[in-house]
């Protein structure tokens, strides 16, 4: 939207005659959250289960929705995966956003992770053009997510499309990929420990040596990436 642009057209009221919006829902998202599929139909959205690669809901060409709750937000944070997936989601998605359902201030009740490593994590997804939503219960989670829907396809004209993930398709990708699922890495450390190291297997090997070589990465991340790299299997 422009600066000279206002918000009347999204304010606007839905016309009688006017047509609802389609909603795409993955199908392990409509399995889990059924209230929600359940209540937007109520609405009058058509919901189209799909298998989908990455995103919880699709809301037009441009714009897809990550949906989390709280507890799981703050679950995802110690296996770092979220991150790639929503990197991965932005790239065929430019609006890609992430909705979190439930009390915040609720972070402060979990003993192994620090308030200050959610709101970090926060800051990480905005600042790399990931906008947050967040709702209080699934309820509201219906209203964002329908009048979000009815803003992309009544107003900005656009229709909820499908678009398939890119794969890993360079050794490069799949270095970093492999790099940044170690216990807080993610994907701009990676990169920086294999422009420090050139190879995965080189900077395993000196894993010891990355707070004296990797700008950001202190003697904590380290002793944890060695930890599971040295950890005798229990399955």
């Amino acid at each position: 939207m422009s600066g000279t642009e206002t918000l009347v057209p999204y304010l606007k009221e839905k016309k009688g005659d006017e047509q609802e919006p389609t909603i795409i829902v993955d199908s392990r998202e409509a399995n889990t959250a059924a209230k929600i599929v359940k209540g937007l139909r109520e609405r009058g959205v058509t919901v189209e289960i799909k298998a989908l690669q990455k995103g919880d809901y699709i809301l037009s060409d441009v714009c897809a929705v990550e949906r989390k709750t709280v507890r799981d937000f703050v679950y995802t944070l110690t296996h770092r995966y979220l991150f790639d997936q929503l990197f991965k989601l932005k790239e065929v998605y430019p609006k890609a956003l992430i909705l979190l359902e439930g009390y915040l201030p609720i972070i402060y009740k979990f003993s192994r992770i620090k308030p200050a490593s959610v709101w970090g994590a926060m800051f990480n997804l905005a600042k790399n053009g990931i906008a947050m939503i967040s709702t209080t219960s699934y309820k509201e989670t219906i209203d964002f997510l329908y009048v979000a829907a009815r803003q992309e396809q009544i107003v900005e004209k656009r229709t909820p499309t499908i678009h398939p993930i890119k794969k890993v398709e360079t050794t490069s990708d799949a270095q970093i990929f492999f790099v940044s699922s170690l216990p807080n890495i993610g994907r701009e450390k990676a990169t920086a420990i294999l422009k420090s190291y050139q190879t995965p297997l080189n900077a395993l090997i000196n894993v010891d040596d990355w707070p004296k070589t990797v700008h950001g990465l202190g003697p904590k991340i380290s002793h944890k990436a060695k930890e599971v790299l040295t950890t005798p299997f229990r399955g």
